[in-house]
C-alpha cells in the first residue's frame, strides 16, 4: 500500500554566486576531511576537538537518541515473524458441589498438567503494513543518525569558534598591554616636561587619562576571555574550575576553504540528509494508513500436552493442538481511517516543504560565509594600511610634541586612533577565522551521506 518513495526535486543552482571571485591555490591540499579542524594546523585545537567525541554530554545524548531509533527498527522488524509463547502450567483444582449441574456430595478434586503449552500467532503482511512500518522505522533511525552527525558538526564548530574568539581576545590583550607600556612611557615624558616647565598639568592629566583607559580596556578583555574559556571547558566535558588555556595570540589568517559544488551540498550536509530521510518516513506512513482499509489477517496455532496425571502427560492421548485464522475488518469508523490517511498525506507534503527549505537555508549559509570571507579579506587589507598610517601619525605627533610644536592633545588623538585601528584589525582577523569555521560547517565538514548506517 502507498506510493513508492522517490526523492522530490529541490532547486539546486549550477554554482555559488560568490564562487566567481573565489581563488584557491591548492584545493587538493586544503580538502576538508573528517577531522576538518586539522586544516588550521593548531595542535591544541586538535586536542580539544578530539575530546568532544569522548566527553561532550550533548553529543552523548544524541548518540542515545540514535540507539533508541535503531532499537525501534528491530521492534518493527519483529512483526515480520510469528510470535511464539510458552505457558506450561501445573494446577490442582476442586470444583464446587453447588455449581450449576453439580452433584451434591460428589467432590471433584484433580490435578491438571499442561506442558509445554505453546501458542503462536502471525499477522500475514498481505497489504504491506508491517513492511511499511519497518521502512518508516529505518528511515527515522537514519534521520536520527544524520541528526547525530549534525549535532557533532555543530559542537565541533562551536568549539572552534569559541577557541578562535578566545585567541582573538588574547591578541587584543597583548596589544592593550603593549599599549599600556607605551602610554606609561608617554606619561613619564609628559611629567618630565611638566617639571621642566615645558608642559602643562592639562597634558599630564590627558596622558594619565589615556593610560588608565587602556588599562581598563585590558582588564575588560579578561572578562570576555574567561567566558569563552568556560564555554570550551563545558564543550569538552570538563568543569570550568579545573580547565585553563594559556594565552596565545593569533596572527595567522584563515586557510583557503574550497566550497565544492552546490549539487554536492545535498550529500554533504547532515541536516539535509536528515530532512530527506524524514520524507521517506512520512511517505511510508501513507502506506501504513492505507493498509488500515483492508482486513487484518492473523494465523494462530496452539499445541502441547495436558493430563490429570504426570505419568500420562506425554502419551499420545494427552496431546492437543489447534490452528486457525482470523480476518478483522473495520466496517464503520466514522471517517477515522480517511482522516488518518489525509493526515499522513499532509505530513508528507510538510516534510517536502521542510526539506526544500533546509536545502535553501544550506545554500544561504554557504553564500553568507563565502561573502563574509571575501569582504573581510578586503577589509583586512584596508585596515592594515590604516594601522600603518596611524602608527606613523603617532610617531610624528610625539616628535612634534617633544619639539614643542604642538600640544599633547594631538598625541592623544593620534594614539587613540592608532589603538582603535589595531583593535579593529584584530577583530577582523577573529571574524575571518570564525567565518571560515562557519563555512566549513555550512558545507557539512568532512561528512557525507554515505556515512548513514544501513540499519
Amino acid at each position: 500500500m502507498g506510493p513508492n518513495y522517490v526523492r522530490p526535486k529541490a532547486e539546486v543552482p549550477a554554482d555559488y554566486k560568490e564562487s566567481n571571485d573565489w581563488k584557491v591555490a591548492q584545493p587538493s591540499a586544503e580538502a576538508i576531511k573528517g577531522k576538518w579542524w586539522e586544516v588550521y594546523k593548531d595542535p591544541l585545537l586538535n586536542t580539544l576537538e578530539e575530546k568532544i567525541d569522548v566527553s561532550n554530554q550533548s553529543l552523548k545524548a544524541a548518540q542515545a537518541q540514535f540507539l533508541q531509533a535503531r532499537a525501534a527498527v528491530r521492534i518493527s522488524r519483529s512483526f515480520l515473524f510469528p510470535t511464539v509463547t510458552a505457558d506450561p502450567a501445573i494446577a490442582r483444582e476442586r470444583f464446587s458441589q453447588n455449581r450449576p449441574l453439580g452433584v451434591v456430595g460428589n467432590t471433584q478434586t484433580f490435578n491438571d498438567f499442561q506442558v509445554p503449552g505453546i501458542d503462536a500467532s502471525y499477522e500475514l503482511d498481505v497489504w504491506g503494513r508491517v513492511r511499511r512500518t519497518v521502512e518508516q522505522s529505518r528511515s527515522q533511525a537514519q534521520a536520527s543518525a544524520a541528526d547525530l552527525a549534525s549535532v557533532g558538526l555543530s559542537l565541533h564548530a562551536e568549539l572552534a569558534m569559541d577557541y578562535f574568539q578566545l585567541r582573538g581576545l588574547d591578541t587584543q590583550k597583548q596589544l592593550l598591554d603593549s599599549t599600556v607600556v607605551a602610554y606609561q612611557k608617554a606619561l613619564d615624558l609628559t611629567q618630565t616636561r611638566f617639571k621642566g616647565g615645558l608642559a602643562s598639568d592639562v597634558d599630564v592629566a590627558q596622558a594619565q587619562t589615556q593610560l588608565e583607559t587602556a588599562r581598563a580596556q585590558s582588564i575588560d578583555v579578561e572578562v570576555q576571555r574567561a567566558a569563552f574559556e568556560h564555554a570550551i571547558a563545558v564543550l569538552t566535558g570538563q568543569p570550568p574550575s579545573t580547565f585553563t588555556l594559556a594565552p596565545s595570540p593569533m596572527d595567522a589568517p584563515p586557510p583557503p576553504i574550497p566550497p565544492g559544488l552546490p549539487s554536492d551540498l545535498l550529500e554533504r550536509r547532515p541536516d539535509v540528509s536528515a530532512a530527506e530521510r524524514r520524507m521517506q518516513a512520512a511517505n511510508a506512513q501513507i502506506g501504513i494508513a492505507r493498509a488500515a482499509y483492508f482486513p487484518l489477517i492473523t494465523l494462530t496455532g496452539q499445541g502441547g500436552f495436558e493430563s490429570i496425571a504426570a505419568g500420562t502427560l506425554f502419551q499420545g492421548p494427552s496431546g492437543l493442538w489447534a490452528v486457525g485464522g482470523t480476518a478483522l475488518e473495520t466496517l464503520f469508523d466514522a471517517g477515522r481511517r480517511r482522516g488518518t490517511s489525509d493526515q499522513a498525506k499532509a505530513a508528507y507534503d510538510q516534510s517536502i516543504d521542510n526539506y526544500r527549505q533546509t536545502v535553501l537555508s544550506a545554500f544561504q549559509e554557504v553564500e553568507d560565509n563565502m561573502a563574509a570571507l571575501r569582504i573581510l579579506q578586503g577589509e583586512a587589507q584596508t585596515e592594515e594600511v590604516a594601522v600603518g598610517a596611524a602608527k606613523h601619525s603617532v610617531e610624528l605627533s610625539i616628535t612634534r610634541y617633544r619639539g614643542g610644536v604642538t600640544s599633547y592633545l594631538e598625541v592623544t588623538t593620534a594614539q587613540s586612533a592608532a589603538l582603535t585601528d589595531e583593535v579593529t584589525a584584530v577583530t577582523i582577523l577573529t571574524r575571518r577565522m570564525t567565518a571560515s569555521v562557519l563555512l566549513i560547517k555550512a558545507i557539512g565538514g568532512g561528512w557525507d551521506a554515505s556515512q548513514i548506517p544501513h540499519v
